[in-house]
């Protein structure tokens, strides 16, 4: 073959190679809702993947629980999980939340006395007027509201499709390990299939420990605003155990939230709600999340603090919720696959 034809068939195979990574980068990027919502459904199906394996296991006396039935009971667990707190929590919140909604302009002239006599605020303006002088996007309010119908009713769907997707890629867990790995060399599947496994428990990890904080910070924070009679300390705690989900901003949403309840009623009760929620974030991040992220997960403070800033960037909420489990499982991968580089050496 000659140089002149040598160099045109490289350049060919150039142009087609670079041309065929775009094409495959813009569909990824096209679908980029869609393979969020996968992921978060592998991460889910990863989660519970160990809770199904238990189910499964035979013990004394007992067969071993098939597959579909295993991940229907732990989905009617959560279920029931959740309707059993709904009907506990849910009737004092919304009464709650009624009483919070019609007292509202009281507190919130409250609010204004105490800026105006601390000189933070000059004059007093209606609610009204704060609600069409707060920073909105563009379009009128039909439009706006619009937009949130549209948002809500595709987070219902989005939540329908990440639980029926966790289903399937649970039950077909099996078959589909052994599909994707007959596309490994098989000297490399042994250290694939251990990199799965740790990968798996790491992030089982991770959502045990969500659900575990969430309901730690929930219940000592509607126990200690109730003790200090801070009003509408239900949704204030529902806000806390919801807002323990999102990393950083969560914490401070809630206890921005409690000071500004309980400032409705006094300077002296907002300042013990302060210190309090204070002294509980201390305790979250000195003992809770050390001992559970770092010790069950196996996630650095550093790789941690790296993985929320670059998955808040890309995804902003979303981004930040999922990137100790990503973090997780890129640590496994690079530590398995290092450790097979340095036995081949």
């Amino acid at each position: 073959m000659t140089p002149d034809r040598e160099f045109n068939r490289r350049m060919v195979r150039t142009v087609f190679t670079v041309a065929g990574v775009a094409f495959i980068t813009g569909v990824l990027w096209t679908a980029r809702e869609a393979l969020m919502l996968i992921y978060v459904s592998a991460l889910i199906a990863m989660g519970l993947s160990p809770f199904v394996r238990s189910l499964q296991r035979p013990g004394p006396g007992r067969k071993g629980t098939p597959r579909w039935l295993a991940i229907l009971t732990i989905y009617t667990v959560i279920l029931g999980v959740i309707v059993t707190l709904g009907l506990l929590v849910v009737p004092p919140l919304v009464a709650q939340a009624v009483a919070l909604g019609a007292d509202l302009p009281t507190r919130f002239n409250k609010i204004q006395t105490f800026l105006i006599q601390h000189h933070v605020m000059t004059h007093r303006i209606t609610l009204e007027e704060a609600v069409q002088n707060a920073p909105a996007g563009s379009g009128n309010a039909v439009g706006t509201a619009l937009g949130a119908i549209s948002s809500m009713i595709g987070g219902v769907f989005g939540l329908f499709t990440i639980l029926i997707l966790s289903f399937y890629l649970l039950t077909e867990a099996e078959s589909l390990f052994d599909y994707v790995i007959r596309f490994v060399p098989s000297g490399r599947r042994g250290l694939v299939a251990t990199a799965s496994r740790e990968a798996v428990y790491k992030v089982s990890a991770w959502l045990r420990a969500q659900f575990v904080l969430a309901g730690v910070m929930g219940t000592f924070v509607a126990v200690g605003l109730g003790f200090m009679n801070v009003p509408y300390f239900y949704v204030v705690a529902l806000i806390a155990a919801v807002g323990e989900t999102i990393p950083i901003i969560g914490p401070i949403i809630a206890g921005a939230s409690a000071v500004t309840v309980a400032l409705t009623v006094s300077a002296k009760l907002a300042l013990m709600v302060g210190l309090y929620f204070l002294v509980l974030h201390q305790l979250e991040a000195n003992i809770l999340v050390p001992k559970i992220m770092e010790r069950r997960v196996g996630v650095s403070p550093v790789t941690v603090m790296i993985a929320l800033l670059i998955g808040g960037d890309l995804w902003g909420l979303v981004g930040a919720i999922l990137a100790i489990p990503t973090a997780a499982i890129l640590s496994v991968v690079v530590d398995e696959f290092s450790t097979g580089i340095r036995s081949a050496a």
